[in-house]
């Protein structure tokens, strides 16, 4: 999706609550669509990584929480979940009047609400391929969040990928399990075919480039179309053929349930998550 209203970032002050991977690719983004690094601030306690981000961006990164973020106009969370809380409280007395953005998994917008003392919060679940500009992001607004406020999200997350409103806060639990979990799953069986051509008789490398090029293509194919999985797949498979033994193999082993429940589990623990970080 593409944000039908552009901001201009000319007056606009981020900070950013930690500066690990999914701060350097949101941050690298924004610097590329023209923010100055004279913009951005950065709260990274970890020396090692604040000096990476001050060598590769140029911008000014602080140790903890001071009156420098008095002027942000919104505020990216992308710290641990376990250290959310104990990073917000310091936090909340500089940025009233911020828009607070959240990458942290789990961590429900009633426990930023209250830890922060503003309504003013949008959570999100990004997914690591937002690291190379190909993620998909889930993202709830609280109530008290404007369309401008909508917009401005959109735009700092543009170079990331894409991004998916929901409704219902729960419902990022779900986006978690599917999209934010995701890409462990397909590199879980890209791990299985590369194994599965070495016993074959493939070297390692042949047979991880044609399990790569082999999901990238089946999922741009599927993008392109209109048509079902179930479709898609049943046009790979000739009653009696290859990818009929193949799925008969899987059919048997029950594979579509047990990835099924490894999901339900994944959203389940997200929850969790919540009730086990979120608590004062």
């Amino acid at each position: 999706m593409t944000s039908s209203t552009h901001i201009d970032f000319q007056n606009m002050r981020l900070a950013f609550i930690g500066g690990g991977n999914m701060a350097s690719a949101i941050l690298g983004g924004l610097i590329r669509q023209g923010l100055a690094p004279k913009q951005v601030t950065v709260i990274e306690p970890f020396a090692e990584t604040a000096d990476k981000l001050r060598k590769e961006f140029d911008i000014e990164v602080h140790a903890a929480a001071s009156d420098v973020l008095a002027d942000a106009n919104l505020v990216v969370w992308a710290v641990k979940p376990q250290v959310f809380r104990d990073a917000a409280l310091p936090v909340a007395a500089f940025t009233p009047k911020a828009l607070h953005l959240s990458v942290a998994a789990g961590i429900r917008s009633d426990s930023i609400a209250r830890w922060l003392h503003t309504e003013r919060v949008v959570r999100s679940m990004p997914n690591t391929p937002a690291l190379v500009g190909q993620g998909i992001t889930g993202l709830f607004a609280r109530a008290s969040v404007s369309a401008n406020d909508k917009a401005l999200v959109e735009q700092v997350l543009q170079s990331t990928g894409e991004w998916l409103w929901v409704k219902q806060e729960s419902d990022l639990d779900v986006v978690t399990a599917l999209s934010g979990s995701g890409p462990a799953y397909v590199f879980y069986f890209l791990e299985a075919m590369t194994e599965a051509g070495v016993q074959m008789g493939l070297s390692q490398d042949q047979a991880y480039h044609l399990a790569k090029a082999t999901f990238g293509g089946a999922t741009h194919l599927a993008r392109q179309s209109t048509d079902s999985p179930e479709v898609l797949r049943q046009r790979v498979t000739s009653k009696g053929g290859t990818t009929y033994a193949a799925l008969t193999s899987m059919a048997d082993d029950h594979v579509k349930e047990a990835f099924v429940k490894a999901m339900l589990a994944a959203q389940k623990r997200a929850a969790e998550l919540g009730d086990e970080f979120g608590k004062d």
